[in-house]
């Protein structure tokens, strides 16, 4: 007699983002929808067809036999290798990449990483780092040890490296994005610092098990590099390649991206000082220029303030709830406002404008805001 498999809702999300030719984007609308991944998979594909962009060729690869199966085998590579699986509607999943529209609808974790940190940067550059780059990024790391930032970078040679590197040193958490799956690393010579990583940070993927790390899956890697971040620090690049990329996604996603400047005929300035002149990048000359620019100097801000009592019986019972939510946070972002609240972001975007109008709060880069 055959035995009939019983596969629940983490079986069907995984095996929805293997869907071949179908992105996350696509994923969430079918999700939205449907109302959950299960469900897409046993919907009618007429039906699937009348979703407003999901046509019939969309629906013609929604084939739940082949992927149920693979999904079925990760999870199994999950289970042994102790692998969090974050789902996009997850609590867990990192809310500043939930925030850009192309977010994954998957990560594979594995580590200690806070992704909740209220300070977490991403340190890009090339590949062929010179020493003025290493000197650059191991000071700016030292000098922001103190404030605990969260350090991404991509594990690749030359900046990459240095920055986990330089982050393990300071004893700063460091997490290092994958174009791969979790069942390799990527240079193997890395590995060692990888390891190292898992207890002080992690690793993080959105691609399965068994993927390669093929030339293709670099650029999507890099938006989560700019995504899980507050801020984009550019330490030494080429005029094209991986970490103008990632700035790039970091000025779609409305993050604020820092370069350093170098000498003009430098090959590996030519990258910094492109994105300085078009304006795509603040030039920055010490981490201390990162810590004004994100407002990372009043990060710890009084309990209470005689300014705060006063001005808290001028305002709004709405007014109130959000000034109270954000006593004790220091710097806080428009998600967590939202998720303590339980307002949608719409409302309380109107509620921080005119708290911000009155000068009871202060809007800080990255949708961070603090009470004045």
């Amino acid at each position: 007699m055959a035995t009939t498999i019983t596969f629940d809702e983490k079986h069907y999300q995984i095996a929805l983002s293997l869907l071949p030719g179908i992105g996350p984007v696509i994923s969430r609308k079918l999700i939205q929808a449907c109302g959950s991944a299960e469900a897409v998979f046993k919907e009618k594909k007429k039906l699937l067809t009348r979703i407003s962009g999901i046509g019939e060729q969309t629906a013609a690869r929604i084939q739940p036999s082949e992927v149920l199966q693979r999904a079925e085998e990760e999870l199994l590579f999950i289970e042994k290798h102790r692998i969090d699986v974050l789902f996009y509607e997850d609590e867990r999943f990192p809310f500043r990449l939930k925030q850009c529209y192309d977010s994954p609808m998957i990560l594979y974790h594995k580590g200690t990483t806070n992704f909740s940190n209220p300070r977490i940067i991403s340190i890009v550059g090339t590949r062929k780092m010179t020493d003025y780059g290493r000197q650059l990024c191991e000071t700016v790391l030292h000098d922001l040890a103190a404030l605990d930032v969260l350090v991404v970078s991509g594990l690749a040679y030359g900046v990459d490296i240095c920055a986990h590197k330089a982050a393990l040193q300071n004893d700063l958490q460091t997490i290092g994005v994958l174009a791969h799956g979790l069942d390799q690393i990527y240079p193997t010579v890395h590995r060692g610092t990888a390891k190292q990583m898992v207890e002080q940070g992690g690793l993080l993927s959105d691609y399965p098990s068994q993927t390669k790390p093929d030339r293709e899956n670099f650029p999507r890697r890099n938006r989560i590099i700019a995504g899980l971040a507050d801020a984009t620090i550019v330490i030494e690049s080429g005029a094209e390649g991986g970490s103008m990329i990632s700035a790039e996604f970091a000025n779609t996603y409305n993050r604020e991206v820092f370069a350093f400047p170098g000498r003009i005929n430098d090959s590996y300035s030519a990258g910094c000082l492109k994105l300085i002149k078009n304006h795509k990048a603040a030039l920055i000359e010490s981490a201390n220029d990162v810590v004004l620019a994100m407002g990372w100097d009043q990060q710890t801000q009084p309990k209470k303030t005689q300014t705060s009592q006063r001005l808290h019986f001028d305002l709004k019972p709405e007014e109130e709830q959000v000034v109270n939510a954000m006593r004790d946070q220091g710097n806080i972002y428009i998600d967590e406002l939202c998720g303590v609240l339980g307002f949608n972001q719409n409302k309380v975007s109107a509620i921080l404008l005119g708290l911000e109008f009155s000068g009871v709060v202060k809007a800080l880069p990255g949708k961070m805001y603090r009470l004045n």
